[in-house]
């Protein structure tokens, strides 16, 4: 019982994250190192400026809806 409120917590944690822009890299480890073994990954740094970018724009501009 314990141990599935601990992934309920997890899970819950994940999603509190996503939802305010914040990209979990351990999800992204355990999948590249699964899907790309030959390929190394981005750092943290790498990766979470990749997906502000991707959130917010790239080139130095903000896009943004008004």
């Amino acid at each position: 019982m314990f141990s599935n409120l601990g992934k309920v917590g997890a899970y819950l944690g994940q999603t509190a994250r996503l939802m305010v822009g914040l990209p979990d890299y351990d999800v992204y480890l355990t999948h590249f190192q699964s899907q790309h073994p030959e390929l190394t990954p981005m750092t943290y740094e790498e990766f979470f400026r990749e997906r502000q970018e991707a959130r917010y724009g790239g080139n130095g501009r903000i896009a943004r809806c008004c």
